[in-house]
This record gives C-alpha cells, sequence and structure tokens, in this order.
C-alpha cells in the first residue's frame, strides 16, 4: 500500500465508478460518525454533497478532518481509504453538483429539488491508500443470475 497525496489511477478509477463511499466526520464529542455517500471527483479533489442542515454538514463546519471509505460495486476486496479535510464549502443551489452524482449513481437528474440549502464539501485528500486484495468474492457474479 503506497501513501500519497495524490489519486493514482487505481484511486481515480473506484472515486469515477459508481460506488457507494462510506464517510466519516467527527462529532463534537469526538464520536465518530460514518455514512455512505455518493462521491465526484473534480481533479485531485472529492466532492460530496449534504443538505446544510445534516449532522454532516455541522460536524464538518466544526471540524473538517474526515475519512472515506470506497469499496469496488462488483469486487469488495478492491478499496480506496482516503484520509483528509474538507478545504472548500460551495453552495449548490441549481443542483448541478448533486444532479451530476445522481447522473452517475442513478442515470438521471436527482428527483427531488427543493432544499432549504444544498452545501457541496470539496476534499483534499491528506492519505490515499488504493488496495486490491487476491481475494475473490464468491457472490462477485450472483447479483447478475437473480436480477429478472
Amino acid at each position: 500500500m503506497t501513501e500519497t497525496r495524490t489519486l493514482n489511477t487505481a484511486a481515480r478509477r473506484l472515486l469515477d465508478g459508481a460506488n457507494i463511499a462510506h464517510l466519516s466526520t467527527l462529532q463534537p464529542d469526538g464520536a465518530p460518525k460514518a455514512e455512505p455517500v455518493w462521491v465526484l471527483r473534480d481533479g485531485d479533489f472529492i466532492l460530496i454533497t449534504t443538505d446544510g442542515k445534516s449532522l454532516k454538514a455541522r460536524n464538518i463546519a466544526a471540524d473538517p478532518r474526515v475519512a472515506l471509505s470506497i469499496v469496488d460495486y462488483h469486487n469488495p476486496y478492491e478499496q480506496l481509504l482516503v484520509r483528509g479535510h474538507v478545504v472548500e464549502t460551495r453552495g449548490d443551489p441549481e443542483l448541478v453538483v448533486l444532479d451530476a452524482m445522481a447522473r452517475k449513481y442513478l442515470g438521471v437528474d436527482f428527483p427531488r429539488r427543493r432544499w432549504a440549502q444544498r452545501l457541496v464539501f470539496v476534499i483534499e485528500a491528506d492519505t490515499v491508500r488504493p488496495y486490491n486484495s487476491p481475494l475473490i468474492d464468491p457472490r462477485a457474479n450472483a447479483h447478475e443470475e437473480e436480477r429478472p
């Protein structure tokens, strides 16, 4: 595993795919809070979005340190671990970023159009660790057989 601040090819591939990430923020008492999020990549920056009133937004406003874990949708033994910090908060009143994420993950613009305040957090990675285990998930192709 290599530690680097830039996003190498393996990291970019996982971030660019429709893979769900798990974001960890720190609550006021120091306890971690983890939740699944959609991600986009802007060069070497990682974008997430949330409602301005969310606990995630409040946690980041108080402490910009975050961690992300992401695994490949088809191979959970291919992973990316990121530790970093939010370097910018942007408004997204026209839902441009949210729609780009929805097209990536759902194939359509995000259906809900009204939000009190939509925010985009720009994450700069301090540590980037992609890892591809030699293990093989026996369920890797099972989802294709189960779907009608």
